[in-house]
């Protein structure tokens, strides 16, 4: 997650601007060391039951290996996707890209917009909405509870801001 806060006096210039990202905690580097890891301690443990006769345990082995690589790998492909938010004196702009690339934008009008969290007493924020009378979005889903709860209190801040 990023975040700017702007001081402009246009009502269309941005106030606040963030770019909600999915959080891996594991980089490129750190899962081909795991891949590596992996596939030497199966490939080991399939040699010794190949000695011992029992060679279909290679086989179950190797489908070990491919299911966690591919596991990963549709992991970093959602990665790819991404959430902007501005907030201007006028509006509040929202844009939603998918990993595919699917693009949804969402315009609201800063009078009426507010922000509606749902909050777990021991998780924090389950849940983001921005809404108006017209309509509801979720956002945010993508961030863990501790970002969500950063990211919601610099968001308020802004609506609030942006009012003024």
């Amino acid at each position: 997650m990023s975040a700017a806060t702007l001081n402009v006096s246009e009502p269309f210039a941005p106030l606040f601007v963030a770019r909600l990202t999915p959080y891996r905690s594991l980089s490129r580097k750190g899962f081909r060391i795991l891949m590596l890891g992996l596939g030497s301690v199966c490939f080991t443990i399939g040699i010794v039951f190949w000695s011992l006769g029992f060679w279909p345990v290679m086989g179950f082995m190797g489908l070990d290996v491919a299911l966690v690589y591919f596991a990963f790998r549709s992991s970093y492909a959602q990665a790819r996707g991404y959430e902007d938010v501005s907030v201007s004196r006028a509006a509040v702009h929202l844009r939603q890209v998918s990993h595919r690339g699917k693009v949804a934008e969402h315009d609201f009008p800063q009078f009426g917009t507010r922000l509606e969290v749902d909050r777990h007493e021991e998780i924090g924020i389950t849940q983001m909405r921005i809404a108006n009378r017209a309509r509801v979005v979720t956002f945010g889903s993508m961030l863990n509870p501790m970002n969500r709860d950063s990211f919601a209190n610099a968001f308020a801040k802004a609506l609030a801001a942006a009012k003024k």
